[in-house]
């Protein structure tokens, strides 16, 4: 019988930066879900996915903060484009 080795524990840090990172890409996507036309709604989907996959090997606490802030900066400049294409 073949037992899977435990994963490492997260510290309470590296919980709540794990959990704003989900919180921002969930945000990406229904930014993403508003765009109207669905050729780029596509294309900022892709964007986005490729976006966090590239990043998600990051570990230092403070590479992590920087790249959610400026994906928070990217999120409101969407939404506002978003807002104004209405």
């Amino acid at each position: 019988m073949s037992e899977k080795m435990p994963q490492a524990t997260m510290t309470l840090k590296q919980f709540m930066l794990r959990q704003q990172v989900l919180k921002l890409y969930r945000s990406f996507l229904r930014a993403i879900r508003d765009v109207p036309d669905e050729e780029s709604r596509k294309e900022l989907l892709e964007w986005a996915r490729s976006d966090f996959k590239n990043n998600k090997h990051h570990t230092d606490e403070y590479a992590i903060k920087m790249l959610i802030s400026h994906g928070e900066r990217q999120l409101k400049q969407l939404q506002q484009n978003v807002a104004f294409s209405r």
